[in-house]
């Protein structure tokens, strides 16, 4: 492996691009999207990966007069440069709009006689961008150093052939892994839209398999919810049909990062998207959910939602339930739609900084007949179970990166 300064890496007098002063890109500048008009590349596309955000734009006279050289190319990386994200790093594809970095963006234009671009991202990310952190200064809020002393940094490469190893093999994981992801989206728009359409607009399958409400099945009005709700159907509150159990933080004391005790779960913070990512455990611990449970946010957000993967203490932000007859996957819809109406109320000016037990115990809902509940669920389950072992095959292929990472780089294991 050979030393190589940051600076021999990339295209001379292209490699590093600092974004133009925010003066230069006010608002009364932009302009209304056109086939003419330039994209302002913000933050945001590095931060949620995603090229396509940004609703800014400047004509193609400013762009020619003032801005043509921060425009960005196929290929090129952008990273964030300010704020408490700084460091994150994105490629952009090959197809992208024209446009022009903003001021809080670093564009690096790689020499790929030299790097590899999927080996110089998993560099940057797991190696180049610690010794960044490393060397900022000591202002309240973080920023990049200056360019002067990025150009300066020094690390090893492999031949390019190895590069080109190393980075498809790590993608390949990463691939995977998102593409898990997806799938997983996919399941639980689907599961929310069957929810919708079954137990909000009443349109489940009646005995000829037709739509409930809109072939007019017979709906009746209820005084608790001051709506009509088929015919047959019942209203209960939450208790009637959920097992709740309200979390108890334990001492202090027994906190630990080590692995010792229960898997200790305090509030939403330690939520993923739909399972919670382990940070501390507990030798003291007092209330405990199960695998499968329910973990609902109790405090701001109110309503927030995962599902326990493992035996687990909860504290006081969360609650755990679980649905007493069997229907868990009905249970999870029905926390979801009232996470909404939690949301909406919010939005209106009715903050639901926490929720009582009593509160949570009392919430009223319209529970339908056996019969929608098995078919429901013996769907849902299924989205579920396949969800569940996305995240699970997620979980190992992210452990295999992370554990191959540092040796495929340091050239300690090499791709064939």
């Amino acid at each position: 492996m050979d030393e190589f300064f940051f600076e021999d890496i990339v295209i001379p007098r292209q490699g590093f691009l600092r974004g133009p002063f925010g003066g230069d890109l006010k608002k009364e500048i932009f302009v209304p999207k056109s086939k003419e008009t330039y994209k302002v590349y913000e933050q945001g596309v590095v931060l949620q990966s995603n090229e396509d955000i940004g609703r800014y734009y400047i004509s193609k006279e400013y762009f020619d007069k003032k801005m043509h050289r921060f425009e960005v190319k196929p290929k090129d990386f952008l990273v964030s440069c300010s704020g408490v994200n700084y460091g994150a790093i994105y490629q952009l594809g090959e197809s992208i709009e024209k446009g022009v970095i903003n001021q809080a963006l670093l564009r690096i234009r790689l020499n790929n006689e030299i790097i590899d671009d999927d080996y110089f991202f998993y560099l940057f990310k797991h190696h180049i961008v610690n010794m960044i952190i490393g060397r900022k200064g000591d202002s309240a809020i973080p920023n990049f150093p200056s360019l002067s002393i990025i150009k300066k940094l020094q690390f090893n490469l492999p031949l390019l052939s190895s590069q080109k190893g190393v980075g498809k093999l790590l993608k390949k994981i990463d691939t995977k892994i998102e593409l898990n992801n997806r799938i997983n989206t996919e399941l639980e728009a689907m599961a929310k839209t069957l929810y919708d359409y079954w137990f909000v607009q009443f349109d489940f399958p009646d005995e000829n398999g037709k739509p409930y409400k809109s072939s007019g099945g017979k709906m009746v009005y209820n005084e608790v919810l001051k709506r009509e709700i088929p015919e047959g159907w019942e209203v209960k509150e939450l208790s009637d049909i959920a097992n709740i159990t309200m979390g108890q933080s334990p001492s202090g004391e027994s906190y630990n990062d080590e692995g010792i005790g229960e898997v200790f779960f305090q509030g939403s913070t330690d939520f993923g998207w739909r399972f919670p990512t382990i940070r501390q455990y507990t030798t003291a611990p007092s209330r405990m959910a199960k695998p499968g449970d329910i973990l609902l946010s109790v405090r701001a957000p109110v309503g927030t939602m995962n599902i326990a993967d493992e035996t687990c203490c909860i504290g006081r932000g969360l609650a755990a339930l679980n649905s007493k007859d069997g229907f868990n996957g009905y249970l999870f819809y029905v926390m979801e739609y009232f996470k909404r109406i939690f949301d909406r109320r919010n939005s209106e000016g009715t903050t639901f900084g926490s929720i009582t037990k009593d509160d949570l115990h009392s919430l009223t809902l319209v529970y339908p007949k056996i019969d929608q509940l098995k078919a429901f669920d013996s769907t849902v389950l299924k989205c579920n179970e396949m969800i569940f072992n996305n995240h699970k095959e997620n979980q190992h292929l992210t452990q295999l990166r992370d554990w191959l990472l540092p040796m495929l780089m340091n050239g300690q294991v090499t791709v064939k």
